[in-house]
């Protein structure tokens, strides 16, 4: 379908419909996910070993880089903590320097159960819209914004930082990095070294409330800290377990080179992108035209992928591609994201 695309190179995003359209019966309630991994067991790392619960803080012996490795930021995306207790386990340190493995939001997860998945993803508001320079000033109002002042220090002090997630709708693993050039090297180098070739993203930050990886450490445009996320695949299977694991593994293991090596330098990863629009649904019967999955490229700028009562959400430009369409979308939550391919 097209929306009459012409040589312009940024078509509109919403038109009003000309026409009935057919479009993607979305569900009224969130499917039934399969969960085939089971939450791990967290008992041994709860008490941490620094003076925070869930701080685990492993040193090299030998002076080099601070860095975090982030987990269980969201209380039922637990395929993150599966790997970092498994490397853990392991003993997984950097080479130089010191690593804080965290287990962010355990009270959250305590509350997981297999069938209400969803529920345990805060408790009472979501983690990962709280790092704001007010918000961490201002008196905690909710167990997750306690949770960030305890954990402020942590990310105050470190030089590289990994947060790890994973998507509830099927898609392709991504790096999300916040708009400094430090951290899209960051997602360059990583994703080179780890020789993962995932989708390396810029977005325009997310309308709920500043996400980790932009609290001002790491997203002021002065200072050399860093900050990547890591959207690992579908929370519940083996092989977001397994991503999670060799991303974190890379990033630990060439700590140094992350963040001693030469940026301009590094090898360009197969796929960047950069975020233009967030589609908000604005009405109850917003519908995709199709049952697209994240990652997925639509190649023909003006290409019809979605009707919003009386607009239709059109491709602005060739080559756009959907970043985590939410296919059970509710008025006023985000639908989809839409970038525009770099390379």
């Amino acid at each position: 379908m097209s929306c009459g695309a012409s040589p312009r190179d940024h078509h509109p995003v919403r038109k009003k419909r000309q026409r009935l359209l057919p479009t993607l019966a979305l569900p009224r309630r969130l499917p039934d996910f399969p969960i085939l991994i089971d939450p791990p067991d967290l008992s041994r790392w709860i008490k941490g070993n620094n003076g925070i619960a869930g701080v685990i803080e492993r040193d090299s012996g030998v002076p080099g880089p601070e860095i975090a490795v982030i987990s269980l930021v969201h209380g039922n995306e637990f395929a993150g903590a599966i790997a970092v207790d498994r490397l853990l386990r392991a003993d997984l340190r950097p080479l130089c320097g010191t690593v804080r493995y965290v287990f962010a939001n355990l009270e959250a997860f305590a509350r997981f159960e297999p069938g209400n998945p969803t529920a345990s993803r805060f408790v009472v508001e979501d983690l990962n819209r709280v790092w704001s320079a007010d918000r961490l000033a201002a008196r905690p109002g909710s167990i997750e914004m306690e949770r960030a002042q305890e954990l402020l220090p942590i990310v105050q002090r470190s030089d590289l930082l990994l947060d790890l997630h994973s998507m509830l709708w099927e898609s392709s693993p991504l790096f999300i990095s916040p708009q400094t050039e430090r951290s899209t090297a960051l997602a360059t180098m990583l994703s080179s070294r780890a020789d993962t070739r995932f989708l390396s993203l810029t977005d325009l930050g997310h309308l709920g409330g500043a996400r980790l990886i932009e609290h001002e450490h790491f997203a002021c445009h002065t200072g050399s800290a860093c900050s990547i996320l890591l959207e690992a695949g579908q929370h519940w299977r083996p092989e977001t377990i397994e991503t999670s694991a060799r991303v974190v593994t890379h990033f630990v293991e060439n700590a140094a080179f992350l963040h001693f090596g030469s940026r301009q330098t590094a090898n360009p990863v197969s796929h960047q992108a950069v975020v233009t629009d967030n589609i908000i649904a604005r009405s109850a019967s917003f519908a995709f035209t199709d049952a697209y999955q994240g990652g997925q490229i639509i190649e023909t700028a003006g290409t019809i992928i979605a009707t919003d009562g009386e607009d239709e959400i059109c491709t602005p430009y060739d080559h756009c591609v959907l970043i985590m369409p939410n296919l059970c979308v509710r008025r006023g939550q985000l639908a989809v994201r839409l970038a525009r391919s770099l390379t």
